[in-house]
C-alpha cells in the first residue's frame, strides 16, 4: 500500500460505510438491493451527510469573508505603504503585518477554500471505491465497508440502462447499454459544469463589493470562472457515472446554498447587500450585522437612544426643617 492509499484508506471506509448504511436503510423500506436507483439514492445520501457536516465550516467561511471585506481599506493602506519596495526585508515586513492583521480580525484569505479542501478527500475516496467496483467484483473482493455481494450488486446496477460503474472514456461493462452510458454521462457532465459556472457567476455578479471587483485578483477570478468548468468537464469523461451523480448533486447543493447566502447574508457593499437593505427598509425591519447576518442589536440600541426625547432631570427639593 503506497502513501496515497494509506492516507485515503480511512476516507474510503467512511464513504463506503455511509453508502452501505443508506443502501441498507432503503432496502428495509422495500427498494430492491440490486437496483441502480437504490444505489443512486445512497450516493445522494452520502452528499447530504458530507455537506450537512460542512455547514459549520461554511458558516465560518462566510464570517471570514465578511472580515476580509472589512479589512480591505487597511490592506490598501498597507499596500500603499510598501508600494515600490521590492527588497526582501520590505516584503517580509509587509507579510508579517498582513498576518498580524488577519490574526487580529480572526480571518485569512484562504478561508474560502476550506469547504472544497475538506470535501476533496471524500471525493477521491468515492472515485477510488467506484472505480474499483468492477475489478473487485471479478476478483471476489469487497471494497471498504462494502461486502463482495454488495460490490456485485453495485456493478450490475444501472439507471436508464447505464451502469453506475461505467465511464465515458473507459467504456461500458458487459450487459450495459453503450448509448445510454454516453447520453447519461454527457448530460451529467453538462449539469455538473453548468451548476459550477452558475454558482461562481452569481457570486461575481451579485455578491462582490466594488472594492473586490476592482482588486488585481479579480482578473484571476474571471479566468477561473471559465477554466474550472472546462477542467471538470474534461475530467468528467474519466469519472464513473456514480461519481458524476455525486459531483452534480454537491454542485447543486452549493448553488442553492450560495443563492440563500447571497439573498440573506450578502457580502457588505455588494449589489445583493444593497438589495437586501432595500427590502428590509421597505418592510420597516432593522439593519443586519455585516459579520453575522443577524439583527444588529448595537445599531438598534443606538438608534433607539437617538430617538428617545431628552427630558431634563428635576432635582428633588429639600424641605426646610422646622426650627425647634
Amino acid at each position: 500500500m503506497d502513501f496515497f492509499e494509506t492516507i485515503m484508506f480511512p476516507f474510503k471506509w467512511l464513504v463506503s460505510i455511509i453508502m452501505v448504511g443508506f443502501h441498507e436503510g432503503l432496502t428495509i423500506i422495500g427498494l430492491p438491493a440490486a437496483n441502480g436507483w437504490t444505489w443512486t439514492l445512497s450516493i445522494i445520501g452520502l452528499v447530504l451527510v458530507i455537506r450537512a457536516a460542512l455547514i459549520p465550516v461554511f458558516v465560518k467561511q462566510i464570517k471570514a469573508q465578511r472580515g476580509m471585506q472589512l479589512l480591505q481599506p487597511d490592506l490598501k493602506k498597507l499596500q500603499t505603504k510598501y508600494k515600490g519596495k521590492t527588497d526582501q526585508l520590505s516584503r517580509q515586513a509587509m507579510a508579517q503585518e498582513q498576518m498580524a492583521m488577519y490574526k487580529k480580525h480572526g480571518t485569512n484569505p484562504f478561508s474560502a477554500c476550506l469547504p472544497m479542501l475538506i470535501q476533496m478527500p471524500f471525493f477521491f475516496a468515492l472515485f477510488q471505491v467506484l472505480s474499483g467496483i468492477s475489478t473487485n467484483a471479478r476478483e471476489g473482493e469487497g471494497v471498504g465497508a462494502m461486502s463482495h455481494e454488495q460490490v456485485v450488486q453495485f456493478d450490475q446496477s444501472s439507471i436508464f440502462g447505464a451502469p453506475l460503474s461505467a465511464t465515458l472514456l473507459h467504456g461500458t461493462p458487459a450487459g450495459g447499454n453503450v448509448t445510454a452510458t454516453w447520453i447519461l454521462s454527457i448530460v451529467m457532465i453538462l449539469a455538473m459544469t453548468a451548476s459550477q459556472f452558475i454558482t461562481q457567476k452569481q457570486i461575481m455578479a451579485k455578491n462582490m463589493s466594488e472594492e473586490a471587483m476592482a482588486s488585481p485578483f479579480m482578473r484571476q477570478q474571471k479566468m477561473m470562472l471559465y477554466i474550472l468548468p472546462v477542467v471538470f468537464g474534461v475530467g468528467g469523461i474519466n469519472f464513473p457515472i456514480g461519481v458524476l451523480i455525486y459531483w452534480t448533486t454537491t454542485n447543486l447543493w452549493t448553488m442553492a446554498q450560495q443563492f440563500f447566502v447571497i439573498r440573506r447574508m450578502p457580502t457588505p457593499g455588494s449589489p445583493a447587500a444593497k438589495a437586501l437593505a432595500e427590502r428590509r427598509a421597505a418592510k420597516g425591519l432593522p439593519a443586519l450585522s455585516i459579520l453575522t447576518g443577524k439583527k444588529d442589536e448595537e445599531a438598534d440600541a443606538a438608534a433607539a437612544a437617538a430617538l428617545e426625547p431628552k427630558i431634563q432631570r428635576i432635582q428633588p427639593q429639600r424641605k426646610n426643617r422646622k426650627k425647634k
